[in-house]
């Protein structure tokens, strides 16, 4: 019997303790991410700017730099603008872009952000779109700057309060 309730107790300390672990990467997970969406927003920024190129074009020239699934999802989205099949680029940039957007540990917000990068029709100067996924290159960034300052904290926090609370309920339990 005693035997049993140790390994029932270093199971509840195990998962307690893996939960708060669990939540430390989650928290580091976003800043890795939006890490990621800004380095794609650079070279989106760089093929616009100094390639002077469109955006369809970017995407297909991005589509073999950028780590998957965006590189697939960028091949994608070139193609489907290569067809002309009608639709709008930024719609189809935000449909193919959701799914590894999906994958990631981000909020909406970070989300949106990201795919706000992509201007509207009303956008046909290559300036005016430079500009556009600039803004959204410098809210990704700034985020980045936020969270780094405040995970310091929550990341050791979440380990801590997660073993307190294995502890805690062992303490109730036995």
């Amino acid at each position: 019997m005693e035997m049993l309730r140790g390994i029932g107790s270093g199971m509840i300390l195990a998962g307690c303790l893996g939960l708060g672990l669990w939540y430390r990467g989650q928290l580091r997970g976003r800043i890795q991410a939006l890490r990621q969406l800004v380095a794609i927003l650079d070279l989106f920024c760089s093929e616009v700017g100094y390639g002077r190129s469109t955006l369809p074009e970017c995407c297909r020239r991005l589509a073999g730099q950028v780590p998957e699934p965006f590189g697939e999802s960028l091949g994608r989205i070139g193609e489907i603008m290569e067809e002309n099949r009608g639709k709008a680029f930024a719609e189809v940039f935000r449909e193919y872009m959701e799914e590894p957007l999906g994958t990631m540990s981000l909020r909406d917000t970070d989300r949106e952000v990201f795919l706000g990068a992509v201007p509207q029709m009303g956008f046909v100067d290559g300036q005016m779109q430079l500009k556009v996924m600039e803004s959204s290159r410098e809210r990704l960034s700034s985020t980045i700057g936020t969270l780094e300052q405040e995970n310091a904290q929550k990341c050791r926090m979440a380990v801590g309060l997660g073993a307190m609370g294995g502890l805690f309920l062992l303490l109730i339990l036995l």
